[in-house]
């Protein structure tokens, strides 16, 4: 069914959960390749021992170049990018799948809805040492969000002609800031305008571990702060804001697919205020430009 790629940082007793609730709570058989980044806590051994197919740096390489070499090895039509401190409830490939075959073409972005971390504000545990399975299980189909247009977020789900097309996730926006709406924009380019979240499609997201793990550590990066910002902006001429409100417009109930933006004064007056920071970016930030 789905080729599941799995970015992991040493973070094995997460990745050992998102894996069982995959295989715990899926209708369907489906294909799991995390990408290891350096894997010094026992996940090359314990991916072994569950032959589990994989791809590996013996450095940090961040959820772009990644989830691009775990990519190559999908033997499925659909890739699905999962943190790896997700819980995946019950059904939500089923949900999926549902939403596919409704939608008849392959021309889309699909992604379900976090649990905790995320829209849906309900706490059954932020470390795995107290997550409450049972409570999560017991309640999962109770707290519920909508349908929302322009997403943005993990899990999400795309074609893999689609994904190769674009040349999957941009790697200059290491570790990963903002490769998410980079992606969507590309996608956009080339034709897409079925951008939905899936209310029925939950995980529980215990929130940035890695990123937890290792804030402010001297030689690992695991945030990029606002350089993912002023990287798409120099790329695109307008902002992350810009493009996830008049084009995307995220988080707004989904109604139906996307159509071009209504170009009003609201509008030209955001796009201009794109364009002056534009220029100052690319007036003080030349190093960075030409990266781009």
């Amino acid at each position: 069914m789905f080729s599941i790629i799995i970015p992991t940082f040493n973070n094995l007793d997460y990745l050992k959960l998102c894996i069982k609730s995959i295989k715990k709570n899926s209708n369907f058989d489906h294909e799991i390749i995390p990408h290891v980044n350096v894997g010094t806590d026992g996940t090359l051994d314990f991916l072994n021992s569950q032959k589990i197919n994989f791809t590996f740096t013996n450095y940090n390489s961040g959820i772009c170049e990644g989830m691009n070499k775990a990519s190559k090895k999908a033997k499925f039509d659909y890739i699905l990018y999962s943190h790896d401190d997700f819980y995946f409830c019950p059904g939500w490939d089923q949900i999926l799948k549902n939403e596919i075959n409704k939608i008849g073409h392959n021309n889309f972005y699909l992604s379900g809805i976090m649990m905790n971390n995320g829209p849906i504000k309900f706490d059954c545990g932020n470390e795995i040492k107290t997550f409450d399975e049972n409570k999560l299980l017991s309640n999962y189909m109770n707290v519920n969000h909508y349908d929302f247009q322009g997403s943005t977020w993990a899990p999400h789900l795309i074609h893999k002609e689609l994904w190769e097309k674009v040349g999957g996730l941009s790697e200059e926006y290491f570790p990963g800031t903002g490769s998410d709406p980079d992606l969507n924009m590309k996608l956009w380019n080339n034709g897409v305008r079925i951008f939905k979240g899936l209310n029925k499609c939950k995980v529980y997201h215990f929130g940035s571990i890695v990123t937890r793990k290792y804030k402010n550590h001297p030689t690992i990066k695991t945030e990029s702060g606002s350089k993912g910002g002023k990287i798409f902006l120099l790329k695109w001429g307008i902002t992350f804001k810009f493009f996830k409100k008049y084009y995307l417009r995220s988080d707004s109930k989904y109604e139906r697919e996307l159509s071009e933006p209504k170009k009003n004064l609201k509008y030209y007056f955001g796009f201009i205020i794109c364009k002056l920071n534009y220029i100052y970016l690319k007036i003080f930030y030349s190093k960075l430009y030409r990266k781009i």
